[in-house]
């Protein structure tokens, strides 16, 4: 296929179906390897529950509920059922008195290493009513109460608090941020056009930022989350791409010129922008300084190269060529050099995504005509295929972790969001809402 069919089946692939390159026919049989383990054994924690201390009777329970599933989703913490041991999770207050020392005991002998908990009260003020939450936190290690936090705001942000009280806990146990406030930003379609939303992590709190009755595609982070920069389809002949900012809605165009701009991606350190555009007649790569505005065209070649994806030190950029006949993943320096050509298994390959460790990229790959989601080194010694099933699963995204993955799928038969852990293992659904959802970006953390 040369370089402008290439570019041409981007468009409607985007729109359609998996990652960026046009649907070809395969008879790659499926490659399963054992997925890796985690680098680390789980703590053992317990929440012991967030007691309502004034305020409507769903403000404990709901603290309570997003806690457990932050903990859960964070892969830190082994989420410990504590009425199953039978530990009365009610005899905590304070941290304080014979019932909790009882309750410390029980759950040290049973192997739980932590144990959390909280209240929460609303607490009516002149003009506006605020909920107070405090959270607790018991380590065995130590045989005390080692630390708690405080939150305060509009009972709006509820799930905030929570989400922040786990996110101190992974930060304390492991020193890394935790991935409960971070957020993820995707395609929707509203009746014809596909506009840009950005929801939370866990799928709540959606917004929709875009609203042009066209295409806006392809959305990706700045380092600092205040930006996204995305393709904006002016026309059918005309695609620019596009920067907005979350806090203002304020947008401008980056960068616009003849043919397709498309796949656009910033570098980690905010300083460069690499994308797909034909301006030049053939889908090429180039990197444009976001500082000076200099644009280096860093692809030369007469097929089609596609979708740029940055390795996390800024020196690599993965991205799609189909130079080998068909779509495969190509490894480059980040100025151009050093071209090699990275995947060799099946004859579809693309939309690559380049872990935060660096040590793995996800991208869509096709088994038995179905297209899924596989990971490969960047030395491409190791690769394992992640999903499994019916539907297609296109345009991963890693959390700033690195133990999670987004995607859209067509598995319940329209495209939605869902999220997994970075060996293949439970499959969330984020979104519920809408005809098609695709193309999620997840944000670096806060």
């Amino acid at each position: 296929m040369s370089g402008m069919k290439l570019a041409g089946a981007a468009l409607g692939t985007v729109l359609f179906v998996a990652g960026a390159i046009g649907i070809l026919e395969s008879g790659a049989a499926d490659v399963f390897l054992e997925a890796t383990r985690p680098d680390f054994q789980k703590i053992s924690l317990g929440v012991l529950g967030i007691q309502n201390g004034g305020g409507p009777e769903w403000l404990g329970g709901r603290l309570e509920e997003v806690l457990k599933k932050d903990v859960k989703r964070s892969l830190v913490f082994d989420l410990v059922d504590l009425p199953s041991l039978g530990i009365k999770v009610r005899d905590v207050g304070n941290g304080v008195g014979n019932g909790s020392k009882t309750v410390f005991k029980q759950a040290a002998d049973n192997g739980v290493s932590v144990l959390v908990w909280g209240k929460a009260a609303l607490k009516e003020g002149e003009k506006d009513s605020d909920v107070n939450m405090e959270g607790f936190v018991y380590d065995s290690g130590s045989d005390e109460v080692v630390g708690g936090k405080r939150y305060a705001g509009s009972p709006s942000v509820v799930r905030l608090m929570a989400h922040r009280f786990a996110d101190e806990l992974v930060f304390r146990y492991t020193g890394e941020p935790g991935i409960a406030r971070t957020k993820i930003a995707y395609v929707s379609a509203q009746g014809a056009a596909r506009e840009i939303y950005v929801m939370d992590y866990d799928g709540y709190d959606s917004r929709q930022l875009t609203a042009d009755g066209f295409l806006n595609l392809m959305p990706r982070w700045s380092p600092d989350r205040r930006f996204l920069v995305f393709t904006a389809y002016r026309d059918r002949n005309t695609q620019d791409i596009d920067m907005i900012e979350l806090a203002t809605g304020k947008r401008w165009t980056v960068f616009s010129q003849g043919g397709l701009n498309i796949t656009p991606a910033l570098s980690p350190d905010g300083n460069f922008l690499a994308f797909a555009s034909s301006h030049e007649g053939n889908s090429e790569i180039y990197r444009l300084d976001t500082r000076t505005k200099a644009n280096q065209r860093l692809t030369v070649n007469p097929s089609g190269d596609l979708s740029p994806s940055w390795s996390p030190t800024g020196r690599e950029l993965a991205f799609v060529s189909d130079r080998g006949g068909g779509p495969q993943l190509f490894l480059m320096s980040a100025d151009g050099s050093n071209v090699r050509r990275l995947t060799f298994e099946g004859d579809y390959n693309a939309a690559p995504a380049w872990s935060p460790r660096g040590n793995w990229i996800a991208y869509v790959c096709r088994t038995r005509k179905e297209y899924k989601l596989c990971v490969i080194t960047p030395d491409g010694q190791k690769r394992m295929q992640l999903t499994t099933g019916g539907g297609v699963d296109d345009s991963p995204s890693w959390s700033p972790d690195g133990r999670h993955l987004v995607f859209s799928s067509t598995a319940d038969g329209k495209s939605h969001i869902y999220m997994i852990d970075s060996d293949g293992k439970n499959a969330e659904r984020l979104t519920f809402e809408g005809t098609h959802n695709s193309a999620p970006a997840w944000s670096p953390a806060s």
